[in-house]
């Protein structure tokens, strides 16, 4: 048994299909084909149920699979030691970030790390959180950033910002002349929200749910920008983070976006990591450089 094989096992465990394990893995089909029955043949257990239309893991294989994802961290934690030990700063830096955030806050970041760590290459993913954490806790990321809560024992949050929401209403609706409102003032209103998935859509639901307002039924937005078109059109409020309604965003006449009075909701973002990762030191660093953000962005930790 050797790490090739191994890998070879994820690939075929995340992709289900000999030809697309074998392109992620950069052989050929039957390369990856005859190591994975050389694995079997070790082992002396089937790994891989093979059927005309689709492959899947047996049970065993699977399970197998799950812990060779584990073995493969830790050899990636060994290599990531040796490199920091040469140059802590350099390297290569995998990045998880969700939709609702990512477009608005790197632009204010990016110029600012790439000063800070000129020899980093980050390799930016953006996904749901669900996938990203999905992700990070198999070593595919090496931190992500993410709004907690991050219910994990097994990762380590450092908190960057709390985002206030704003709440975006057409320049004709009857709130539109106000300067800013009470969250209580949302009772008996219906919010557009995102769809499914989204951590932005569960924040959204906790603000209605403390202001006694609900969701608008049938329809749910697969992106922010589409949320920010339907209140352009008139077809309703919604909730906005601040930083996705902050320059470079362009704004639109058709929408009136008001501040909430006293202790607004919002969302509070952190840098999620493995506790066990060999990066530690490094990623605290990064931390730090994350929290600091242009005081104009109207974003810090309360």
């Amino acid at each position: 048994m050797n790490l090739r094989d191994l890998r070879y096992l994820v690939a075929l465990a995340e992709h289900k299909h000999f030809g697309r394990a074998a392109d992620a893995s950069f052989v050929s089909q039957p390369t990856l084909s005859t190591q994975i029955k050389k694995l079997e043949d070790e082992l002396d257990v089937a790994l891989v149920e093979r059927t005309p239309r689709k492959i899947l893991l047996t049970e065993v294989g699977r399970e197998i699979a799950a812990r060779a994802r584990g073995v493969l961290d830790e050899i990636e934690q060994i290599r990531a030691i040796a490199r920091r030990t040469r140059d802590p700063e350099a390297g290569t830096l995998r990045l998880g970030i969700f939709p609702t955030l990512g477009p608005y806050f790197l632009p204010h970041v990016v110029p600012a790390l790439r000063k800070r760590f000129p020899r980093l290459e980050m390799l930016l993913v953006e996904e749901k959180t669900e996938v990203l954490l999905e992700s990070l806790r198999a070593g595919r990321l090496d931190a992500a950033i993410l709004a907690l809560p991050v219910p994990d024992d097994q990762l380590h949050a450092e908190e960057l910002f709390d985002e206030p929401f704003l709440l975006a209403v057409p320049s004709g609706h009857p709130l539109a002349g106000r300067k800013s409102l009470k969250v209580s003032e949302l009772a008996d209103q219906s919010l557009l929200l995102l769809e499914d998935g989204h951590c932005l859509r569960d924040q959204a639901l906790d603000v209605c749910h403390l202001a006694g307002a609900s969701e608008r039924d049938g329809f749910r937005a697969t992106s922010l920008e589409t949320l920010r078109q339907m209140v352009a059109a008139n077809v309703g409020i919604t909730l906005l983070p601040l930083l996705a309604v902050k320059p470079p965003v362009a704004q639109s006449d058709a929408i009136r976006l008001l501040p909430f009075q006293g202790e607004a909701p919002s969302r509070r973002i952190a840098l999620v990591w493995r506790r066990s990762s060999a990066k530690n030191a490094f990623l605290s660093a990064f931390a730090a450089q994350l929290r600091a953000l242009p005081e104009e962005l109207g974003v810090s930790l309360r």
